[in-house]
């Protein structure tokens, strides 16, 4: 059956038929559906509503902050359930430390509660609540002890319970959250007035782009030559994603997805622009691989496509930084056993495979004293996506 799949980001979108797919810049001072209209109605008219799918990661997602009691399976478990459900994460908060926490300003869209294994002993008291009354939120939810799901309730106005992620074997139950920060995301899509016009052509759901992105992962072989284990970078406007297999983590959580996901929300090459180069700025062997790339630091003042190519250069070399030893993140990976890098988003049509595969090796050398060197696949076309999307 013939589908029109559509794919809505921070500073271009795409449209797959059968035939082929069509990338266009946005124009910002359209409605999104208007300018989508104007480009492409001559083949959106020719869908049904049914057989038209989008995605998207144009509204920038949802806030998030979580709090944990503990770092090793509550934090982590709500954490790998948000990041896998394309939520992002601003902070989290370890509980026995909350009086030390300084308390967002800006609004959360939602609040994500991780209370540990189900027990009579209580977990929260009046920092909690304390914590809660300075901070500004949209939702708040609770996936903890079932016992201290009815104290908090008591407490906490608008408190929504799901049942505890963690399982009394110390394993992740990750549906339900998953589910309704999923169900949120659509809510907040709804809400959105320059995305929910986009319902007047299709019927069907509209999902986040990294979910469908990490939805496509266990399929990517029937499409490219991956060998596994892989990761796969997505450089976007606004964020760059890492989406990888789990046997690339020492510490695996046990779930049914194979793949996790991470977001570095200020790593982008257009809105996010000046938080890359600040990044840049405050990386030690920067300047190095600028020499390398026969720049100097004044690049980041110039316009234009080269300036362009090397900030994608270092957001490629960034991630991979965040991702290793070098950086104590979420989570390192065992970058030296990847076979495989596939690259996909905005930087598959900018970037060269030589000047990829440059930046790759410069890491490897550099950073893992390596000379590893797995191979690098660019998905020039835009079927990751698709792969994914065509399966919601």
């Amino acid at each position: 059956m013939s589908k029109l799949l559509i794919d809505i980001g921070s500073t271009y979108f795409k449209v797959c038929t059968n035939s082929s797919i069509e990338q266009h810049f946005r124009d910002f001072n359209k409605d999104i559906l208007d300018d989508l209209i104007y480009k492409c109605g001559e083949i959106i008219h020719n869908f049904d509503k049914d057989d038209v799918y989008i995605c998207s990661s144009a509204n920038g997602g949802l806030s998030t902050l979580i709090i944990g009691v503990t770092n090793l399976f509550s934090l982590k478990y709500a954490k790998n359930i948000a990041f896998n459900s394309g939520i992002n994460i601003i902070e989290t908060v370890l509980y026995q430390n909350i009086k030390e926490y300084s308390v967002p300003s800006d609004l959360i869209d939602v609040v994500i509660i991780a209370g540990g294994i189900n027990s009579s002993d209580a977990k929260f008291d009046e920092n909690l609540y304390d914590y809660l009354d300075k901070l500004h939120y949209s939702n708040i939810v609770f996936v903890g002890d079932e016992d201290e799901a009815s104290r908090l309730n008591d407490k906490i106005n608008n408190l929504v319970i799901l049942p505890n992620i963690i399982d009394n074997k110390l394993h992740i139950v990750e549906e339900n959250l998953k589910e309704y920060l999923t169900n949120l995301y659509q809510a907040d899509i709804v809400g959105k007035e320059d995305i929910k016009h986009l319902y007047d052509i299709t019927s069907n759901q509209i999902y986040s782009t990294p979910f469908i992105v990490n939805k496509t992962l266990p399929l990517i072989n029937t499409k490219f030559a991956v060998v596994d284990p892989f990761i796969l970078i997505d450089i976007g406007g606004a964020t760059t994603d890492i989406h990888y297999s789990k046997d690339l983590v020492d510490e695996n959580i046990v779930t049914n997805n194979e793949y996790d996901r991470l977001v570095f929300k200020k790593l982008g090459v257009y809105k996010s622009k000046e938080s890359l180069i600040f990044a840049a700025q405050n990386n030690e062997f920067v300047y190095e691989l600028l020499t390398h790339l026969k720049v100097t630091e004044n690049i980041f003042e110039e316009q234009g496509e080269k300036a362009i190519r090397v900030l994608m250069q270092l957001a490629i070399f960034l991630v991979l930084c965040k991702m290793s030893h070098y950086k104590k993140a979420y989570i390192n990976l065992k970058l030296l056993s990847i076979n495989s890098i596939v690259l996909t988003g905005g930087i598959t049509k900018v970037l060269s495979s030589l000047e990829i595969e440059d930046i790759i090796t410069f890491f490897y050398k550099k950073i893992l004293n390596s000379e590893h060197n797995p191979a690098t696949i660019l998905d020039i076309n835009y079927d990751i996506w698709t792969l994914g999307i065509k399966g919601n």
